[in-house]
């Protein structure tokens, strides 16, 4: 089946099977490998991606519930000009072995998309769905509110 949406700004078709998984079309057709697959099951958000603004877990999209629709992955933030989450995600040392960064990147931009000034509790909630082995978390929620302006700690 055919299927075309927005990936990053820029128009898209692919050829793919209907339940193809969109984790896989987005990093084996499309090359966009910042999205990564850590369980396969939506639990670690490793897959994370905006679609239409809301943050989704690829590998449990089939890519015929995204015709139509505007899709976003790590390649698309920042884009242009390094987005403050990645800026302060490498300034705090949230970005360790990379696997989950993306996700986190992703999920945090989203917050501080939807919430003007979210506290610390609220970041920890919408990263929630993102686990990570190697930060302990306390320095991806610096990073955060780091890009919000805020102290870290």
């Amino acid at each position: 089946m055919k299927v075309q949406f927005t990936c990053n700004g820029q128009p898209v078709e692919v050829e793919a099977a209907p339940t193809a998984r969109l984790l896989d079309v987005l990093r084996e057709d499309l090359r966009h490998t910042g999205t990564k697959e850590g369980c396969g099951e939506g639990e670690c958000g490793a897959c994370t991606v905006r679609i239409d603004g809301k943050t989704v877990m690829s590998c449990l999209v089939p890519i015929f519930q995204v015709h139509g629709t505007a899709v976003q992955t790590i390649e698309g933030l920042g884009a242009e000009v390094v987005h403050p989450v990645q800026a302060a995600m490498l300034a705090y040392g949230g970005a360790q072995c990379g696997i989950c960064t993306p996700g986190l990147c992703l999920s945090a931009a989203a917050c501080l998309e939807e919430v003007s000034h979210p506290s610390r509790e609220q970041i920890r909630l919408a990263l929630a769905g993102n686990l990570c082995r190697c930060t302990g978390y306390q320095k991806v929620v610096d990073a955060v509110a780091a890009a919000l302006g805020q102290e870290p700690g």
